[in-house]
């Protein structure tokens, strides 16, 4: 779960927060874009006298850090209400010169399943505060983008609100790719004699998973677009064609969710179809054998009456002359089966 940066931090000499405070990753201020490691106190000092930008990384922080943070950057209470439930819908708010978002994660567990997770950042001048809860990639490429970047750097933490989301939704392309290719398979095994209900089972699997990204990717369109917009202090104009670039991302991804779930729908109505052509097939086989396998039935049942008097008991080419007859009489229903495809 580690936020630290593989880059060597500049200042090391510089106090750095204590590695036991929980929920803390790292705690860093960027002059020009260069590192100094520092507490949280200190950072919040040097971002309030605008000696550069403070990024605080926190995972899943106790109630006991929110309140340390609030205190330090002066945060509505609201706002650190909202981090604490941890439980937030995609959204942008605004706190006064405060911006606050919070957008959904995603990642593959062991290939099969998504699991969903969430990031809260906060931002205003001179400061973020990236927190993580659940399932959630680490922000270390995020930081080492960042610092490979000074001159971005420079533009403010508008650049950083950026670069973690564009992490976050770069992340949403594998996990589409991976429904992509299970959808794929299923396409190809749709004729296969793969039982009807497993294929059901997959499919709608898949589509309540496509359903929760949905639920993931398309807010993040609004969120784009009312950054994108001048109403916030968080947002430096040098920033918006990357916030434009992002948005075509995210719109992307949207129009990939809706072809998929397009195909998932398709794929559903084909296996609903072709299970019921094949119930059908059998229905017409069992209804041939069963028509069949009657006149025999018929006539053995007529010939075990218990009468003296009936036609050819006496005969002694009567009982080959029956059977002779009876199958005879199958092999033409048979074949008049066979040939109107029932068999």
């Amino acid at each position: 779960m580690g936020d630290v940066s593989t880059a060597p931090a500049k200042n090391s000499g510089a106090p750095q927060e204590p590695a036991s405070a929980p929920g803390v990753v790292a705690c860093a201020l960027y002059r020009d874009g260069a590192r100094c490691n520092m507490s949280i106190e200190e950072a919040s000092t040097a971002a309030k006298a605008g000696e550069g930008i403070a990024w605080i990384g926190l995972y899943e922080p106790d109630e006991e850090m929110l309140c340390r943070i609030r205190a330090q950057f002066n945060l509505h209470e609201l706002l650190i209400e909202d981090v604490h439930q941890a439980h937030q819908r995609p959204k942008l708010d605004s706190y006064g010169d405060v911006v606050f978002l919070a957008i959904r994660t995603a990642q593959l567990a062991g290939g099969e399943r998504i699991d969903f997770g969430e990031t809260h950042l906060i931002a205003g001048k001179g400061f973020i505060i990236s927190i993580r809860h659940g399932a959630s990639a680490s922000y270390t490429p995020v930081r080492a983008r960042c610092e490979r970047s000074p001159e971005l750097m420079r533009i403010g933490e508008s650049f950083v609100i950026y670069a973690i989301l564009d992490f976050v939704t770069d992340n949403y392309f594998p996990v589409l790719d991976s429904i992509e290719e299970e959808l794929e398979e299923i396409e190809n095994e749709i004729f296969a004699a793969t039982p009807a209900n497993e294929k059901i089972e997959r499919i709608y699997r898949l589509r309540v998973e496509l359903q929760g990204m949905r639920r993931v990717v398309s807010p993040m369109l609004e969120i784009c677009n009312r950054l994108g917009r001048h109403d916030f202090s968080a947002t430096a104009s040098a920033i918006v064609p990357y916030l434009h670039d992002l948005h075509d991302h995210a719109q992307l991804l949207n129009d990939a969710i809706s072809d998929l779930r397009e195909r998932l729908a398709s794929a559903f109505e084909a296996s609903l179809l072709l299970a019921s052509a094949r119930q059908n097939d059998i229905v017409k086989k069992l209804a041939s054998w069963a028509a069949i396998l009657a006149v025999p039935t018929a006539i053995a049942g007529i010939y075990g009456m218990n009468f003296k008097f009936m036609p050819e008991l006496d005969w002694d080419f009567g009982y080959p002359s029956v059977m002779l007859f009876m199958a005879g009489l199958c092999s033409f229903l048979y074949y008049r089966f066979k040939r109107s495809a029932w068999l």
